[in-house]
C-alpha cells in the first residue's frame, strides 16, 4: 500500500441517519474534526511514507470523506461505488470523476446493484471476502469474482452497528485478521476460520470493536488504529507490528474511522 485516495473534511457533518451511529443531536465539532484527520495524513505521509492523493470536498456531500467507499481499485482498474442510500448516492459521480481523471479504466456496475467499494470488499492477495446485507448487494460478488479472477467469500453481516465489512476485518499484511466474530452470522464465522487459523486471527473484544479498532489500516508491519484499543494493540505489538493511534471521535460519530477514511490505489 504506498498510495491512498483521501479527501479533507471541509464539508464533513451529520446531516442524515443512515446507521445506528449517526444522530443529528450528536453535532461534529468540525474544527476538531480538521485536526484529527491532518494528525491521521500526518500518520500516513510522515512516519509511514505514504503517498496521499486529495479529492476535492463538495459542499453538500459531507460523507465524500470516506474515501473506502469510492469503490475499489485492482491495477489500473477502478469500480466505482453504487450505494444504497439516495443521500450517498450523489458521490458517486464525483468519484468516477476522478478515476477517470486519473486515467483509470472505470468499471461501472449495472444499476440497482448496491456496493458500497473497499467498505464491503477487502481481503488478501489471493482471496476477498465480501460484504453484505447491511449495503452491498450478494449479487455483485460473482462478478467482481470472474472480472478479477480472484475468489470472494461472502459474509452477512447481522449486527447493524457494523454496517460495512471494513468496521468489523482487517486483514494484515502477514496474513493475520482482526474480526469482532458476532457481527457475522454462523456461517460467516465459520468461512473466516476455515480460511484462517486460530493463531492468525484475534477476536477483537466488544468494547475496542466498538472503539473501530477493526477499521485500522495497515502498511507493511505498521498499522494505524484509533486510539482507546490497547488490547487489541498488544496483540499487534506481539505479532511484529508497530501501531500508531490517532484520536478520530469526530468521523466515529459518523461511523467511520482510520480505514474509512482512506481508499487504497496501489
Amino acid at each position: 500500500m504506498n498510495r491512498l485516495l483521501v479527501c479533507p473534511p471541509d464539508f464533513f457533518g451529520i446531516e442524515y441517519e443512515i446507521n445506528p451511529w449517526m444522530r443529528l443531536s450528536n453535532r461534529v465539532d468540525h474544527e476538531q474534526a480538521v485536526r484529527q484527520w491532518q494528525e491521521l495524513m500526518k500518520v500516513f505521509q510522515k512516519d509511514l511514507h505514504v503517498a496521499l492523493e486529495q479529492m476535492t470536498p463538495v459542499p453538500g456531500l459531507p460523507d465524500l470523506v470516506f474515501t473506502a467507499n469510492a469503490g475499489i481499485v485492482v491495477g489500473r482498474t477502478a469500480v466505482v461505488s453504487r450505494f444504497r442510500y439516495p443521500e450517498r448516492q450523489r458521490e458517486e459521480a464525483h468519484f468516477e470523476r476522478w478515476f477517470r481523471a486519473q486515467d483509470y479504466d472505470v468499471m461501472i456496475l449495472q444499476e440497482g446493484l448496491y456496493f458500497e467499494g473497499a467498505g464491503d470488499l477487502l481481503g488478501f492477495p489471493d482471496y476477498w471476502f465480501g460484504g453484505y446485507r447491511q449495503r452491498s448487494d450478494i449479487r455483485v460478488f460473482p462478478i467482481l469474482s470472474e472480472h478479477f479472477h480472484r475468489k470472494i467469500i461472502p459474509l452477512a453481516l447481522v449486527d447493524g452497528r457494523f454496517y460495512h465489512l471494513d468496521t468489523c476485518v482487517c486483514p494484515l499484511s502477514g496474513g493475520e485478521l482482526l474480526y469482532f466474530p458476532a457481527a457475522f452470522d454462523a456461517y460467516g464465522q465459520a468461512a473466516i476460520a476455515e480460511r484462517i487459523t486460530g493463531g492468525l486471527r484475534f477476536a477483537v473484544p466488544e468494547a475496542e470493536a466498538l472503539t473501530f479498532a477493526c477499521n485500522a489500516v495497515c502498511v507493511g508491519k505498521h498499522v494505524v488504529l484509533p486510539s482507546g484499543c490497547p488490547i487489541t494493540q498488544s496483540w499487534l505489538h506481539d505479532r511484529g507490528y508497530d501501531t500508531h493511534t490517532v484520536h478520530l471521535d469526530e468521523f466515529m460519530k459518523s461511523g467511520g474511522s482510520a480505514k474509512c477514511l482512506t481508499l487504497a490505489l496501489d
